[in-house]
């Protein structure tokens, strides 16, 4: 279902602090707003499939989008859990090109959407804002090569502390004062990581009774920064 923005109710969650949105000049965040309109998608509903044409980017305003691809096997690969305020679906935007993975809700999501349409014909009356979408690109790119050395070198306890503080910064400013709550399963974070879930389960226990992090039920609580970048060296 789709509804055009309300900027009271919505606004405030795409201006957190340290989010890419509010690092953009005001013109082309207005722009951005001026062609959006406002997606609810259920849990377990698919946002969009590898091989679908490109439809515009996303932001998450509530609600969790899990990034997936699928192996030959019908084996689900989970990339990335996103949360208010990430946007995604860039690539396409870049290349025209079909949709990279599968998006689905993970919980019920409330989306911002801006149309391919829209987006090149803002792009074509103001080329100088390709820059931006393009830090917003590298910046996904670089978490990429960040993960793809912590699996090759890293070990697993160390290579789970770095994905959960780099899922938590990933969503805006946090600091040593203020816990963050991730919504993730143990099975999901081992689909992540190539790791087993036994052995999640064990990193997990190694950084929970150092005091960095709370395990609950479905999600995880980063309590200690410090700790949990120690744990990650």
């Amino acid at each position: 279902m789709s509804t055009h923005i309300n900027l009271k109710s919505d606004l405030a969650a795409l201006t957190v602090p340290g989010g890419w949105f509010a690092s953009v000049p005001q013109a082309l965040r207005e722009a951005l707003l001026i062609n959006a309109e406002i997606r609810t998608i259920a849990a377990g509903q698919r946002l969009f499939a590898r091989g679908d044409a490109p439809d515009g980017i996303y932001c998450v305003l509530t609600g969790v989008v899990r990034v997936t691809g699928i192996t030959e096997n019908g084996q689900e690969a989970i990339l990335a859990m996103l949360e208010s305020p990430q946007w995604f679906g860039e690539i396409a935007l870049f290349d025209n090109e079909p949709r990279t993975h599968d998006a689905w809700a993970e919980s019920d999501a409330k989306l911002l959407r801006v149309s391919q349409r829209a987006l090149e014909t803002m792009l074509s009356e103001r080329p100088d804002d390709w820059r931006h979408f393009g830090r917003l690109l590298t910046q996904k790119l670089r978490s990429v090569f960040v993960a793809m050395e912590d699996i090759f070198l890293l070990p697993p306890t160390a290579r789970l502390a770095r994905r959960l503080l780099s899922m938590a910064k990933g969503y805006g400013a946090w600091t040593d004062h203020t816990s963050r709550v991730i919504s993730i399963s143990q099975e999901q974070l081992g689909l992540m990581l190539s790791l087993s879930r036994q052995t999640v389960n064990q990193s997990l226990r190694e950084l929970e009774d150092a005091g960095s992090i709370h395990r609950h039920r479905g999600s995880i609580e980063m309590v200690d920064l410090r700790k949990l970048e120690a744990a990650g060296r």
